[in-house]
């Protein structure tokens, strides 16, 4: 008998595994607004602001791909690739309201071909890496319409 495995966050609170519309969890600087990811907790990282308070948001759920490459050597631990390794895309994505630039995977089945500078993508939650009892998940970006990768969890 086959038993379901328990989905996890593979970093627990960076973003949420919420099935319909899975986020980021970022901060805003409640002294000047500035956002950031992961979340700040000591001091703003705008250079402008002495701000030490912040509320806790989700981000932008989609964005445009800013840069974007693929990853053929296997990162190093703490990272837990497939053996054998497969090479996966990358993108570092604009968030459509913050502005600001976060890193990611892309879903698999989607290369370096498919993507260009100004892509439009949204967040999706994928397996990263599993073991016996559980599928660790991590967000990666989908081009829109693709229709492609993620498993939304």
């Amino acid at each position: 008998m086959t038993t379901a495995k328990t989905r996890v966050p593979a970093v627990e609170g960076w973003f949420t595994t919420d099935a319909d519309a899975p986020a980021l969890r970022g901060s805003r600087c409640r002294t000047c607004g500035t956002y950031a990811f992961p979340c700040e907790t000591f001091f703003c990282g705008n250079p402008g602001c002495e701000g030490t308070e912040f509320d806790e948001v989700p981000l932008s759920r989609r964005g445009k791909v800013w840069s974007y490459t693929d990853a053929r050597y296997k990162p190093p631990a703490p990272y837990v690739a497939a053996d054998p390794y497969v090479p996966f895309c990358i993108a570092a994505v604009e968030l459509a309201e913050e502005k600001m630039v976060v890193m990611g995977q892309v879903v698999p089945e989607i290369t370096v071909d498919d993507l260009a500078v100004g892509t439009e993508v949204e967040l999706v939650v994928d397996v990263l890496y599993e073991d016996d009892d559980h599928e660790y998940l991590v967000w990666k970006w989908r081009p829109l319409g693709s229709g492609t990768g993620g498993s939304d969890a």
